[in-house]
């Protein structure tokens, strides 16, 4: 399949860089491991845009957007060649008790708006389109908690890049120019020990996120502990700083006693975030780790590859690689006739794993 930069043309991404909604639904799926499955998803991947546009036509106002990433296996036998330089199944880490752990995932909806009702009703579509050809690996329902709360009670995505400087920490340039407009993205679904958090002092919770609780100013240098939070994800490399876009999310369930944080996190390489998840489980230095998982653990853990757009519109339902086998095929000389045969004779037959970090401090 031809590549927008072999086509020479104007690649429009996908809405990686958008506004914050007030809802969103995360939806991770596996693709049923047969060939007319596969078919079914590339059809769909053509499709997708057309089906978007007719739901986000019953509410212009409220901002639908949806996102359509692919895992590495899944790329494989969906697309084949080439293949975004650094996608790769998600880099499970073991560290003491602390374990960021690898599922299973192929693709990744980010379904976002204004108002519920136009996620859920994106999402019904979505799987009532490949609902047969595909198993739920996980579904969260998200929302904006308060004034951008998470549900410990602090504001989450203060130092999110914005603008240019969000296109820029996001969106894959010229060192992957087949790819360029893409974007990787990481999820995780925390989950949180709110008794054991809430037990905890205001101070010592300001310590651990690296923030006033109330006023969301960060602390200063001499006051945070280096293993506050937002210290260990602070990346630096050659004096600058690098950033991921996030667009986290509460979620929960009080009647399960369910409480979490959807962590979504994209980048223009995966290399950054993978580091900061080091910081976080392993340390920096190691055994420094963050305070905060000592009260949160996540459930799931996922690497994805976001093309573009114009890549999604000229998928086709062709296997990869048959168009070359076909032409290999027809290059090749005839081979030669078979003998004749008998006169007496009525009748002839002729005879496309996971990486681990780990630690023991």
């Amino acid at each position: 399949m031809d590549t927008p930069s072999e086509l020479n043309e104007v690649v429009l991404p996908q809405p990686v860089v958008g506004p914050l909604t007030r809802s969103a639904i995360f939806l991770v799926l596996c693709i049923r491991q047969d060939e007319d499955a596969y078919t079914r998803i590339r059809a769909f991947c053509a499709d997708l845009s057309g089906l978007i546009r007719a739901v986000e036509f019953r509410n212009i106002e409220a901002g639908l957007t949806c996102i359509a990433g692919f895992g590495s296996d899944a790329w494989d036998r969906l697309f084949g060649s080439p293949r975004p330089a650094e996608l790769h199944p998600f880099k499970e880490i073991r560290s003491a008790g602390r374990h960021a752990v690898s599922t299973p995932g192929d693709i990744l909806f980010h379904i976002r708006a204004k108002t519920m009702d136009l996620c859920f009703e994106l999402a019904t579509q979505i799987m009532a389109s490949i609902g047969n050809v595909v198993s739920v690996a996980d579904e969260v329902h998200g929302f904006r908690y308060f004034d951008d709360r998470d549900v410990l009670g602090f504001v989450d995505g203060t130092e999110n890049p914005r603008g240019d400087s969000a296109r820029e920490a996001a969106i894959v340039g010229v060192e992957d120019p087949a790819f360029s407009g893409g974007s990787y993205v990481i999820v995780q679904k925390y989950l949180h020990d709110m008794a054991a958090w809430n037990a905890l002092p205001t101070e010592t919770q300001e310590n651990i996120i690296g923030r006033r609780k109330l006023s969301d100013v960060e602390l200063s240098d001499t006051d945070k502990p280096t293993y506050a939070h937002n210290a260990l994800t602070n990346i630096e490399e050659n004096g600058r700083q690098l950033q991921i876009l996030r667009d986290n999310m509460p979620f929960g369930r009080p009647g399960h006693g369910e409480f979490g944080t959807y962590f979504i996190g994209y980048c223009r390489t995966p290399r950054v975030t993978e580091t900061m998840l080091e910081n976080m489980f392993i340390g920096n230095p190691p055994g420094n780790y963050d305070r905060l998982l000592d009260v949160s653990h996540p459930a799931t853990g996922s690497l994805f590859f976001v093309p573009t757009a114009t890549f999604l519109d000229s998928v086709t339902t062709t296997r990869p690689g048959a168009s070359e086998r076909a032409e290999a095929s027809s290059s090749e000389p005839p081979s030669p006739a078979p003998p004749a045969a008998p006169a007496a004779a009525d009748d002839a037959s002729l005879r496309i794993g996971s990486l681990k970090g780990e630690s023991n401090e």
